[in-house]
């Protein structure tokens, strides 16, 4: 087997999936159930894709696990670095099939290697900043899956860093990044002791939701349901991008969620 065509690497490339006419059908754990309009989700999927597009990356579509509910939540099965793509061993039975799929389209792009039971690691709890890689110990993320995470980059240089995370479903739903040195944070929801370093934003005490924000090239992507949130950023870091993802969100959903970014 010859070595996987890297391709263009000054072009951003972003996989993502189609909504599964399963979706209402999706793992909850933080929130309740409420019926998902699938026509508006798929409305809003696109937007999202446009979205990404519009801030320079080219967008790769996939289809094939529409028998997954969770499936458009692609994010979750693998941690794409410069060096490799490492498979996620999801942390409910339900999401596992997934992983397969994505793998057949990022092997064309980097060498993959697994995390695998009884670890268990979803990419949702995985923020890379820099050479700082934070990891949630979650529900759906255990110690064994950050100890494989730490063993396979080690080589790369990478920094580890485990965070306790209590109150949301993954890691990148309490905190993500605005800049290499900026963080925006619920502080509620994670232990934001190992953040230390970082200049770190808290979200409004109304917008608990709103930690999740989607850096694309030199763009920050905000969900257009937290203004104070989306004002909040776009002093920091200048103008900003806003969507409508409310639909999605009723899946547990959130910006990093639908997207592969390498």
């Amino acid at each position: 087997m010859g070595e996987p065509d890297r391709g263009d690497r000054s072009v951003l490339k972003a996989i993502i999936h189609s909504v599964s006419p399963l979706i209402g059908r999706c793992e909850l754990t933080f929130i309740e159930r409420e019926p998902i309009d699938l026509e508006l989700a798929i409305r809003q999927h696109h937007d999202y894709c446009a979205m990404l597009e519009r801030h320079g990356a080219a967008v790769i579509r996939l289809t094939g696990n529409e028998s997954y509910p969770d499936s458009c939540f692609v994010e979750d099965t693998a941690i794409v670095l410069d060096e490799i793509a490492i498979m996620c061993s999801p942390g409910v039975e339900s999401r596992r099939g997934e992983v397969a799929l994505i793998e057949r389209e990022l092997s064309k792009h980097k060498e993959t290697v697994h995390i695998s039971l009884p670890s268990t690691i979803e990419g949702g709890d995985v923020l890379k900043v820099g050479k700082t890689i934070f990891v949630g110990e979650s529900k759906r993320t255990n110690a064994k899956g950050i100890e494989d995470l730490r063993r396979l980059t080690g080589g790369f240089r990478y920094k580890v860093v485990s965070v306790e995370t209590r109150g949301s479903l993954h890691l990148k739903s309490a905190v993500t990044s605005i800049d290499d040195e900026t963080l925006l944070v619920n502080k509620d929801w994670i232990d934001v002791e190992p953040l230390r370093g970082f200049r770190l934003v808290h979200t409004p005490a109304s917008e608990p939701w709103s930690a999740n924000v989607l850096r694309v090239n030199n763009a920050v992507c905000v969900q257009s349901s937290f203004p104070e949130t989306a004002e909040l950023i776009e002093n920091i870091h200048g103008p900003i991008d806003v969507i409508d993802t409310s639909e999605l969100r009723k899946a547990e959903g959130s910006l990093t969620c639908m997207s592969i970014l390498f």
